[in-house]
């Protein structure tokens, strides 16, 4: 899940219970729409990338630099996961809202495609309530 800056889901993608999750975040960047802006055209990218130091990969961070992402990721062996935890809550905050969807807390469905559309429903739910507050 890549989620802003505020905690809204902006790309949702489901995995195997025995994929890296560093395999998932080229597909989950290219998935994310344009956002409309008051001036200029509409971003299609997002400025900057936070992650954990499960994404601390040199091919990722190439690839991030060529599309206009800044990679803001910990460094194995050298960063502290202090400095992380403010920008990382948002997102634990996003996957509790997520978790207190009854269908989603445990996997009730067999089909991937079920569940992901299930998922894809509560993140719409989550953007709507947020955005009429």
């Amino acid at each position: 899940m890549i989620t802003e800056r505020t905690g809204l889901p902006l790309s949702v993608g489901i995995s195997g219970a025995n994929v890296h999750d560093s395999q998932a975040l080229i597909p989950l960047v290219q998935g994310i729409p344009p956002v409309r802006s008051w001036r200029g055209r509409r971003r299609r990218r997002p400025g900057k990338l936070h992650g954990d130091k499960g994404y601390d990969y040199n091919h990722l961070r190439r690839w991030l630099r060529a599309h206009g992402i800044t990679p803001r990721i910990a460094r194995k062996g050298t960063d502290s996961s202090q400095w992380l935890g403010r920008h990382r809550w948002t997102v634990e905050r996003t996957k509790a809202w997520l978790a207190g969807c009854r269908r989603l807390h445990r996997r009730y469905e067999r089909k991937a495609s079920h569940f992901l559309a299930f998922t894809s429903i509560a993140c719409t739910l989550i953007c709507y309530r947020r955005l009429t507050k």
